[in-house]
């Protein structure tokens, strides 16, 4: 088991540090709301992957299995709800004004997220089809939730950090828009691996 764990660590890392919905919805959260507000948003990515990992490991993939239908359908709904998202992210003004009233994702919200983010599913489903030990099922499965846990938390907080980072150059109105905007279209970007199969 434990001679896969480099393997995996390099697969965390990879598939959690590179652009995806998480990650852009964080820089975008961090630049909006500064990194305090965004920790909620950040917690909720962390920790509800980590334990969607585990509950997909432990026999919810067999779900997917036996009615393949039902990931089709989940791809379609998240698909929906990033492209929803992007159009709020092109949408929002800036950080000053009615946007200052806005909020980031709470730490539920974001924990949520997970089941309908296509490209956790897929990091989660291949990470426990590919790292897991037959032997030690059950131990390898949170193995890898732990490892998600831990290397997500650092690749994560980088994009806020990010975000929060830019917030002086993008208190210009039309450099916050041309950023939002960027923003968007990498989210639904983000969905063409997802879909290109």
């Amino acid at each position: 088991m434990l001679s896969l764990l480099p393997a995996l660590l390099l697969f965390a890392l990879v598939s959690s540090g590179t652009p995806g919905p998480n990650n852009i919805m964080l820089m975008t959260s961090g630049l909006n709301f500064g990194v305090r507000r965004t920790l909620p948003h950040f917690l909720g990515v962390d920790l509800g992957f980590a334990v969607m990992t585990l509950l997909v490991g432990l026999g919810l993939a067999e779900v997917f299995v036996r009615a393949p239908a039902l990931l089709v359908a989940l791809k379609w709904l998240g698909a929906a709800y990033l492209i929803w998202l992007a159009w709020k992210i092109a949408r929002s003004g800036p950080i000053k004004g009615a946007a200052a009233q806005a909020r980031p994702l709470t730490f539920l919200q974001a924990a949520a997220f997970q089941w309908v983010n296509p490209k956790a599913w897929i990091m989660a489903v291949t990470a426990c089809t590919t790292y897991t030990d037959p032997d030690r099922y059950a131990l390898s499965v949170c193995l890898i939730a732990a490892v998600f846990a831990a290397v997500t938390a650092p690749c994560s907080g980088a994009w806020v950090g990010f975000g929060a980072a830019l917030q002086r150059w993008l208190g210009r109105p039309r450099n916050l828009a041309i950023f939002n905007t960027t923003m968007a279209v990498l989210l639904i970007a983000s969905l063409y691996p997802v879909f290109r199969d």
